[in-house]
């Protein structure tokens, strides 16, 4: 019987500890989500599973549910029996959520347990500043390191100005430009690889992600398109998120392209750094940055340091992640509860498992 190192899909001392909880289950990672079914990859292999009737029945939303990269405790050590029963979720490490595209008010974890996420933007129609600023605050917020990566450079004659427009933007954010008309045009990606590091690429469709994985996993495994000839626009390739163990040891998550991103939680005064600093300095508290007297941000803006269409993407941002108001303190709570209000459970567990072993 075959036996997979877990260390290398990214256990660590943690998640193992958290293990020793569910006696008589199996450790396992999801490598794979389509509709309501997983496969996920344990000690001896990867195979299918589904959640047991009592997590479905005890979920408060989508963000209870099984997503690719998460650690699951399961009912058997392989599939030789028939499809695993995932009976428990981890806590995680890190979350990349947003809202579910669509009317519908549901949340949807792209990537869980990531160290890095790879946030891609092509350098021809691809390209809005706006759009990495939302990129940015979830990222920033999911706990793990967001990295800029600039495709299609061969597609850009204006790279340097491109690469101000965005380091504007993006305090704190390495920046990376390549070409996958390159064959090294990958290696500044690789850097940011090291064994059990979990990295995923994020971004709209068609702007690369399949190709720079292919390239990491230096053989052809994700399908991609060509460029289309009348936008200079890739299209769609990837259809479900996955898992993939890289040459190196690393692993990396590949999800489909997003042609919305709608926040559930994000990191505005981490993303939106500058502006965070000026409000701090304005006359009032509450200011909206709009018509106040002493408005720091205001002054910015007219002495051309800061851009007004970031001011009014910050405000937009607030208004969708219901911000707005809030005081430091407030913020903080507010983002606790949307991304862990519901582990109650695993937070009695856990202080149970404590209790125990301290008497």
């Amino acid at each position: 019987m075959n036996h997979i190192n877990l260390k290398r899909y990214g256990l660590n001392d943690r998640f193992e500890q958290e293990a020793t909880l569910y006696a008589e289950m199996f450790l396992a990672r999801v490598s794979e989500q389509q509709r309501d079914w997983y496969k996920v990859i344990g000690e001896h292999g990867e195979f299918l599973a589904s959640v047991s009737g009592k997590l479905l029945y005890a979920a408060d939303d989508t963000m209870d549910f099984p997503a690719v990269g998460d650690w699951v405790m399961v009912d058997r050590i392989d599939g030789n029996a028939g499809t695993a029963i995932i009976h428990h979720v981890l806590q995680r490490q890190s979350v990349f959520t947003r809202k579910s595209a669509g009317t519908s008010n549901t949340t949807q974890i792209v990537a869980a347990n990531i160290d890095v996420v790879f946030i891609c933007m092509s350098l021809n129609a691809d390209f809005n500043l706006r759009r990495l600023e939302r990129y940015l605050a979830i990222a920033w917020d999911s706990l793990a390191t967001p990295v800029i990566v600039l495709t299609k450079a061969d597609l850009c004659d204006n790279l340097q100005q491109r690469l101000v427009e965005i380091a504007s933007i993006s305090p704190g954010t390495d920046i990376i430009v390549c070409s996958c008309l390159e064959e090294n045009g990958y290696q500044s990606v690789n850097a940011y690889i090291a064994e059990g590091k979990t990295v995923a690429f994020i971004g709209s469709s068609g702007v690369g992600k399949s190709t720079l994985i292919n390239r990491l996993l230096r053989q052809e495994v994700l399908v991609t398109k060509e460029i289309r000839d009348d936008d200079d626009r890739g299209r769609h390739a990837t259809t479900h998120r996955q898992l993939l163990l890289l040459p190196n040891g690393g692993i990396v998550i590949d999800t489909p392209g997003m042609r919305e991103l709608q926040l559930y939680v994000g990191n505005l005064s981490k993303a939106f750094e500058d502006v965070a600093e000026l409000a701090t300095q304005c006359k009032y508290k509450d200011c909206s940055h709009t018509a106040e007297p002493d408005c720091a941000v205001r002054s910015a803006i007219e002495a051309g340091e800061l851009s007004e269409k970031r001011l009014e993407n910050y405000l937009k941002l607030q208004r969708e992640l219901g911000y707005a108001g809030l005081d430091s303190r407030q913020l903080e709570q507010e983002k606790i509860n949307r991304m862990f209000g519901s582990k109650k459970e695993m937070k009695r567990a856990m202080r149970h498992a404590k209790n125990k072993n301290d008497r």
